[in-house]
This record gives structure tokens, sequence and C-alpha cells, in this order.
């Protein structure tokens, strides 16, 4: 694909969603298989979240942001248009922007309006057709260099050469940093330091703590919405590994763990009942549950020792005028 600006390393992806249903044409991934294999395997089942992401998932990520009960795009894209112009002036000008889980990069658009000669953009995202389709429009609609990486950016990513190393600044919007364990957290932010080096500097989204009521609807709205992207995970290991799950025999639940400042998201098993996966006869109990994803709530003193423990030293923070969100600008210790 070519631009009227630099070219865009691109995988030649099919942007069409593909049937849900429809078997995968090239036989299972093996990693995928083997977490989905072993995390089904242990006392308290669970399938990590990101599988959430394939097209379909993505989609219905991106129809979550719009609801209304989901407070956290809407805050949080209202702080950044609000603080743009301090975070540009922090920031300066010529920085490369490398962005961690990108989706459609709508929050990114602010931004890239904002920075003053910004050299590349590099999203990075699991979701290859959703990235390449997102990293196309980006290209066109502002004539900038894009890099979009299909890749885990929670694994060992390594950034192309043509990227400039001397005025890096990552980007981790969406509060995604609360997906984590704690101490997955800060393992986290530790690889993205290594990644851009001492010096480079990370902006990062962080949902505040607040009622749990608040927080509870977000994540289970009245639509079904949420539900339907929560069961989206065994519609995608039926389709790709050849699980037998009976979508309708599960539910979705969200609820908020007040120990452990979290709200949690669980697949509920309608019925006492066997799934075969992988060679394998899992079995589930009536009540019994896949815990499919945290999203822990944080205050600012508790992100920023967050942030300290990975190796990165709080240079500003900003809040929206209600105390739902918070944007943090950090600097590599």
């Amino acid at each position: 694909m070519t631009t009227t600006a630099d070219p865009v390393l691109d995988a030649e992806t099919d942007p069409q969603t593909p049937d849900p249903q429809a078997p995968d044409p090239q036989g299972p991934d093996t990693d995928f298989l083997a977490s989905v294999v072993g995390s089904l395997s242990t006392p308290q089942k669970s399938i990590e979240s990101k599988f959430f992401y394939d097209a379909q998932g993505s989609q219905l990520f991106d129809a979550i942001t719009g609801l209304d009960e989901y407070y956290l795009t809407r805050a949080e894209t209202a702080l950044l248009r609000a603080r743009s112009e301090e975070i540009a002036a922090l920031l300066g000008s010529g920085v490369s922007l490398v962005e961690f889980g990108s989706g459609s990069s709508v929050k990114t658009r602010i931004l890239l309006e904002a920075l003053p000669a910004l050299k590349v953009y590099v999203p990075i995202d699991i979701s290859g057709a959703h990235l390449d389709a997102a990293a196309k429009r980006i290209a066109a609609d502002f004539g900038l260099p894009v890099i979009p990486l299909h890749a885990d950016y929670n694994s060992r990513v390594s950034l192309p050469l043509q990227v400039p190393r001397d005025k890096l600044v990552g980007f981790f919007p969406g509060s995604t940093i609360g997906n984590f364990e704690p101490e997955a957290a800060v393992a986290f932010l530790k690889r993205v330091h290594g990644l851009l080096g001492s010096g480079a500097r990370l902006l990062v989204g962080a949902d505040l703590q607040k009622e749990a009521a608040r927080l509870v609807a977000a994540y289970d709205d009245a639509l079904g919405v949420t539900a339907a992207f929560n069961l989206n995970l065994l519609v995608r290991i039926n389709r790709e590994l050849g699980g037998d799950f009976d979508i309708d025999a599960f539910t979705h639940r969200a609820l908020y763990n007040a120990e452990e400042g979290r709200i949690e998201m669980h697949l509920v098993s309608l019925k006492d009942q066997s799934v075969r996966l992988g060679g394998k006869k899992i079995h589930f109990a009536s009540g019994e549950t896949i815990h499919t994803e945290n999203s822990y709530k944080y205050n600012l003193d508790s992100f920023r020792a967050l942030a300290e423990r990975g190796g990165w030293r709080s240079e500003a923070v900003w809040t929206d005028p209600e105390g739902l969100f918070s944007c943090h600008a950090l600097i590599a210790a």
C-alpha cells in the first residue's frame, strides 16, 4: 500500500469481518490452543483477555465505547481534547509515537492533531485486519509515515529500524493497564521501558476508583453488547480451535471485587456440561465460571507508585472535571 506520505509497512489482510461461525481454513493456532486448554484446566477456569480481539471482538469493543454506561471512553476523550495543548507542550516537537493496543486509534487522532512535526506513528495491535484498516486511514488523513505492527504488545516487541530513537513517546490509553494484575502491570511497564529506552516518555490512561454501581454498569450494559463481547470468546474458540462450546449455555457476569479494587468479568455455565477442545474433555458444573477479564481501578497515588516500580517517574497527571479518569505523563527513569 502506498500513500502520498512515506510507505506504510502493511500486512496484506482482508479488512472484511469473517463469518464468526466459519472454521479457520488454516487450522488452529497452537499457542492459542495451548493457552486456552491450560487455563481451562485450572481450579478457577480462565481465558486470557488478549483473545477478545479477533475482528468481531474488536468491532464489539468499539461499540461498547459508545454505550451510555461506558463512561471511560467519553471521559478520556474529553480529557485529551481539553489537555492536548498541555500534553503537546510537555512532549515537544519531532517525537515518534508508539501506541500499544491501538485498536481503531480514535483517541490517537487527538494527539496526532496536537503534536507538532511528528516523525512517525507506530500502532501495535493483536487484531491484524483492524490494525491495518486504522493505519491506512491515519496515513491518508494525516499524510504521516505509519508503521503498523501486528503483535501482542505484552510480549517482546522490536521497533523497526526506520523508527527514530531520539524522542520516543509511548501511548497506552483506555485504562488497558487496569487489565493487568498489578505485578504483571509492573512487568509490562519494565518491558516498555526497555523498548523505548531511558529518557522516553509514556502517556497512560488509568481509570479511577468510584462507586461500585457505576463501575458494574459500565461492564454490564442494558443492551447486552458487553455480554456479546465476552461470549464472542467462545465463538472464536469454536471457530479457530475446533471447540464445541454451546454458546447459549453460558451467560455474562460482571462484578466488583472491592477487596482487590477491580471489576471482574466472567462467563457462567448455566448447567452441568462438558466441552471438547484440543482432544480433551473439560467439565463445567452449573454455576461454574470462566474468569475472562479484570479491570483494576486506581487512585492517583497508587498509580504513581505502580509506575515507579516499573521504572517510570511521574511528570504530570490530568483528570476530568468529575474525577472519573486520569492521564499520566511518565518519563523513563
